[in-house]
């Protein structure tokens, strides 16, 4: 299942940046993670849950965050597995001033899905995959309203 978007977003790079390296922001913003623990400087243990058509599932990993160019970029990878299969993904999240207040977010990457939530088929993980786009940004907006009216 593949994931990309990119929309501009009315904040500058430094303030998203300290956003996504927050563990507990993050895990509100990318869609499907409940949980991020902080292990080391760069890993988690995560909790992924996934809802697909009338399957409904938690998956328990870890996650690390490599390619870190400060306030620019990262990559966020997921091992995940329940007993029903394994949720893999690798997520590259991209920073690009556009002016002095506004700033391109783009993330682009994908999510393996085995056993029985993978046999689901293309259509159903890509309508799932769509609705993952929306939320991704719908959350960092959210999050980023209630920053702003924090500060």
């Amino acid at each position: 299942m593949e994931l990309k978007g990119s929309r501009i977003i009315d904040a500058n790079p430094e303030i998203l940046w300290k956003m996504l390296m927050d563990a507990e922001l993050l895990s509100k913003i990318i869609p499907g993670i409940s949980k991020l623990e902080k292990t080391g400087p760069t890993s988690y243990k995560s909790i992924l849950e996934i809802k697909a058509g009338p399957i409904s599932t938690s998956f328990t990993g870890d996650a690390q965050m490599e390619d870190i160019i400060e306030q620019k970029k990262f990559t966020l990878k997921m091992q995940q597995s329940n007993k029903m299969g394994n949720a893999n993904s690798i997520m590259k999240i991209e920073l690009k001033p556009v002016n002095g207040t506004e700033t391109e977010v783009t993330f682009d990457g994908g999510v393996k899905i085995t056993g029985l939530l993978g046999s689901m088929g293309e259509k159903v993980l890509a309508g799932v995959a769509n609705m993952l786009t929306k939320q991704f940004f719908a959350n960092l907006d959210h999050e980023l309203a209630k920053q702003q009216a924090s500060s």
